[in-house]
């Protein structure tokens, strides 16, 4: 019975369950952030890139092919993501100097 008492206690202090939540959430804000990048943001930006196809877009160095199209949708995908934690923390941070 010590055992269960001691993972108990372990998921309490740690506040495991929070975390978990946490998690999972972050995983659902990824998945629409991710979409709106994809589906909104890079169709913009389309026109914008040669051969009009964001995802394919490359460029050749020799017998190096880079994939600087589907890279493009990274970094803007972690950008949004970026400036949504700093909205976050910076709101968190307000509330908690009151």
């Amino acid at each position: 019975m010590g055992f269960w008492k001691d993972f108990k206690d372990f998921l309490e202090e740690y506040k495991v369950m929070g975390l978990a939540i946490a998690f999972i959430m972050a995983v659902a804000a990824n998945t629409l952030i991710q979409s709106l990048v994809n589906n909104i943001i890079m169709p913009l930006i389309t026109p914008f890139i040669p051969g009009g196809a964001w995802q394919t877009a490359q460029a050749y160095l020799g017998p190096i092919v880079l994939s600087w199209g589907a890279f493009l949708g990274a970094v803007i995908n972690f950008l949004v993501v970026a400036l949504v934690i700093f909205i976050l923390v910076k709101k968190i941070m307000k509330v908690e100097k009151k």
